[in-house]
């Protein structure tokens, strides 16, 4: 399980990691690093552009609020990024969901503490053991995959609580920007590669 673990592991960070400008040290590492900052950015952009008065905003009765989401991002990051650097988890106040400018301010904290966690990873300890969740052990680099795929997860999520309410998220404002509408972005995708390996 552990060889089958490593192999998916390189497969995904090869790639990134071969189209990097020159020989970067510890390119594992340096590749999650980057994930991490970017989806850093991408969240907290998405935390200011959305008003204060839509911080209650939930898609459906099920759906954490806006707000929610936010401080249970950083109260996951606190929590994850302590056990990746092994260090003690930082104290936070607990947050009302409408809260946006202390919950912003929270958000870039707990990035600011994956930062510094994030930058102690070398290659050459991806493979150490960790604490996790429920008391069960993982490798480092399953731990600060499980990190940026979190922020991925959730940056997707708030994109689309944007939208909804008729705000492009960061991403999308970045392509704005560009000029590029989001259907000429995706049929210049597809058209640079061959269907089976954009799917």
């Amino acid at each position: 399980m552990k060889r089958l673990t490593w192999m998916a592991i390189i497969c995904l960070l090869a790639p990134i990691a071969a189209r990097s400008q020159g020989p970067v040290p510890n390119p594992a590492s340096t590749a999650v690093r980057r994930t991490l900052d970017r989806y850093s950015k991408n969240l907290l952009g998405a935390a200011q552009t959305m008003p204060a008065e839509k911080y209650n905003y939930k898609p459906t009765p099920e759906n954490m609020t806006f707000g929610k989401s936010i401080a249970h991002v950083a109260e996951v990051n606190n929590f994850a990024c302590s056990k990746v650097a092994e260090t003690a988890t930082p104290e936070t106040p607990k947050l009302g969901d409408t809260e946006k400018d202390k919950l912003v301010e929270a958000l870039k904290a707990s990035m600011d503490f994956c930062t510094q966690a994030f930058a102690k990873l070398t290659d050459a300890t991806l493979g150490d053991q960790v604490p996790w969740f429920g008391g069960r052990q993982v490798s480092r680099i399953s731990a600060a995959l499980e990190v940026t795929n979190d922020l991925v997860d959730h940056y997707a999520a708030l994109s689309i609580y944007l939208r909804l309410n008729g705000l492009l998220p960061p991403t999308a404002k970045a392509q704005a920007r560009s000029g590029k509408t989001e259907s000429a972005l995706t049929a210049a995708r597809f058209t640079r590669c061959e269907l089976s390996q954009c799917q």
